[in-house]
Formats: C-alpha cells, sequence, structure tokens
C-alpha cells in the first residue's frame, strides 16, 4: 500500500476535473452498472500515469464535445479490493495499471491498456478517448 500522503496529489489530478473516487468494491459494482456510459480511471504511481495518463485524461474530459455520464477513478496500490473488482469488469483484458476502461450501460465497450499508454503523449491520450467518447457516449 502508497502512503495516502504520497498518492492524494496524483488523487486530486483527476478529483479536480470531476472524477468521483471509488474506493470499495460495493461503489464499482454500483458505477460500472449504472445506466449511461462510465468511464473508470485506474490510477498508478508510475511514470506513465504522471506523464501521460492524467494529463490525457484531463484534457480529454475538458475538451471533448461529448462525455461519459460518469467519470470515475480507482488507485491501484491503495484501493486494492476496489481496483480487483473493476479488474473482473474489464475481463479479458489482463490486470493493467494505469488503465482506461469505457462501459456503456454495464458492458465494456471500450479498453485503453498500460501498452497504448507507455509512449504516448498525454495529447496522443486525450484524442484517442475523445474519438471513443464520440463513438460510445
Amino acid at each position: 500500500m502508497y502512503p495516502p500522503e504520497l498518492v492524494a496529489p496524483m488523487r486530486q489530478e483527476l478529483d479536480n476535473v470531476g472524477f468521483e473516487e471509488l474506493m470499495t468494491p460495493e461503489a464499482v459494482d454500483q458505477a460500472v452498472n449504472s445506466a449511461g456510459t462510465v468511464m473508470v480511471v485506474l490510477n498508478s504511481v508510475c511514470g506513465c500515469a504522471a506523464g501521460s495518463m492524467r494529463p490525457g485524461v484531463r484534457k480529454a474530459v475538458q475538451t471533448a464535445g461529448k462525455l461519459p455520464s460518469k467519470l470515475t477513478t480507482s488507485f491501484a496500490g491503495v484501493d486494492r479490493e476496489a481496483v480487483d473488482r473493476a479488474r473482473k469488469y474489464m475481463l479479458p483484458y489482463p490486470p493493467s495499471s494505469p488503465s482506461i476502461a469505457l462501459f456503456k450501460d454495464g458492458a465494456l465497450v471500450h479498453m485503453v491498456e498500460r501498452h497504448h499508454i507507455e509512449g504516448r503523449t498525454a495529447d496522443m491520450i486525450a484524442e484517442h478517448l475523445k474519438m471513443a467518447f464520440e463513438e460510445f457516449c
């Protein structure tokens, strides 16, 4: 487990643009199974989360024409039970953090795995997400 004071600023990066923290398996169940589109971001302390994933997600939600109905996040290495539950909904994709999943009416419709994040710029991730939002939201 990472100390709360270490991850607090990393959590705030998404919280400050409207994300809801999913800290329990029950919160994940409720969010994923709600009507509409739900984005679940599995946050991480790694460099690709800091350098491209979080900035890309922020840019996407601040500039997209269409947005998911609900923006949510759980933190890998901190919200362990919630992240484990979210990963069950993300099957058949293997566990990956950071990662971004888009659900529509409870069904997984789009997945961005770590290997789609590593080596990409924040702008590339933002554009990718905006295209997914246009298609599914």
